[in-house]
């Protein structure tokens, strides 16, 4: 895979429930964690006392953060709606080259800043609600 610009990152919501997604507006970062909780089986068999881990078990979850500015106030009102409702939403991430992780996301952060010589801006952290998928590009 060769570089990529980072503003081809994206980071889309399916607002209406329609499978229509829209870019949120205005961010100027954005990122994506993916984990895993691994199941420890050590035991006193273990070779030389190292860790052992059961296969296909564990946690996974997902994490999304981002941060820019609101370009308009139905961006803000969309956002800050689902905060507030604890809406848990459809969420697309799509990293160029690479490919589309979709699934249901809460926003579980969000946070307003600004200094007295610049606009303001916010940051958001979104986690996971369920099963992801991955499309490939």
């Amino acid at each position: 895979m060769v570089a990529q610009k980072g503003k081809d990152l994206l980071l889309k919501v399916d607002s209406t429930g329609g499978g229509v997604f829209v870019t949120v507006a205005g961010l100027r970062s954005r990122g994506l964690t993916l984990n895993a909780r691994a199941v420890d089986i050590t035991n006193a068999d273990s070779a030389n006392g190292w860790r052992e881990a059961l296969e296909g078990a564990g946690i996974k979850s997902a994490s999304v953060s981002g941060a820019g500015v609101f370009r308009d106030e139905a961006a803000d009102e969309t956002v800050r709606g689902y905060f507030f409702n604890g809406s848990i939403r459809n969420w697309q991430l799509i990293v160029p080259a690479f490919g589309i992780v979709q699934g249901a996301f809460q926003i579980t952060s969000l946070e307003y800043a600004g200094d007295y010589d610049g606009e303001v801006t916010y940051s958001l952290a979104l986690e996971s609600a369920g099963a992801l998928s991955f499309t490939a590009i």
